[in-house]
């Protein structure tokens, strides 16, 4: 396979990760149940399938223009915290990828990097904190291992892809110190965090379709 990651790859990601969310989305919610809104299933879901409309609406060529209006589409159609940061995430990211057709591992790396760093300076957030950067923080940090190793695409994704697993479940004994689960206090503990979980999904699609791995549904684990 060529070792970069196209336009088509990338919108293909996009409605991989669209069906993983729908077909978590009774799962995610439960979990935001625990310790947030009850809300987050329904809010990814619901983003994420007026980000597959905007899709058909956009030119096959500019990556950067594709993830800054799927940025756009989430600040406008996901309620609750996770929509300016699924945004940010996305609007960062299409910013730093600029007018390009493809991008090889390093340039996939930096754009993912700036979505993160862009998310921490919105939630004002850090690793620990069980928040959706406890599965993005540890994707980063995986995938620059990888492209400074040397890996190829799929390797360094699917790295990535079970760091952010890895990161997502280690969100369950901790105590919430951000947005509404913080309130709860050590009543957060014992609860996987939703954002983290849908994080960990977005990775896991991004290893199924952007790396051309195998399976249908894109779960981490």
């Amino acid at each position: 396979m060529d070792d970069t990651i196209g336009w088509g790859t990338v919108a293909a990601w996009l409605r991989t990760y669209a069906r993983a969310i729908a077909a978590h989305r009774d799962e995610l919610t439960e979990l935001d149940a625990a310790i947030g809104d009850a809300d987050h299933g329904i809010n990814m879901d619901r983003g994420m399938q007026a980000v597959i409309a905007r899709l058909d609406q956009l030119p096959p060529a500019d990556i950067g223009a594709l993830l800054k209006a799927v940025g756009m589409t989430l600040v406008s159609t996901v309620g609750g915290a996770a929509g300016p940061l699924y945004g940010t995430l996305f609007l960062q990211m299409g910013v730093a990828a600029g007018p390009a057709a493809e991008l090889s591992l390093t340039g996939w790396t930096a754009a993912f990097d700036a979505g993160v760093r862009g998310v921490q300076a919105r939630g004002k957030a850090q690793r620990g904190d069980k928040t959706m950067l406890d599965a993005l923080l540890p994707a980063v940090e995986a995938l620059r291992v990888a492209d400074v190793s040397g890996r190829r695409v799929d390797e360094a994704l699917r790295l990535a892809a079970a760091a952010a697993d890895e990161g997502a479940r280690a969100t369950i004994p901790l105590v919430a110190r951000k947005g509404r689960a913080s309130y709860l206090g050590e009543r957060s503990v014992g609860h996987q965090d939703p954002g983290a979980t849908s994080s960990a999904l977005l990775l896991a699609t991004a290893a199924v379709t952007l790396a051309g791995g195998r399976g249908q549904s894109g779960e981490p684990g």
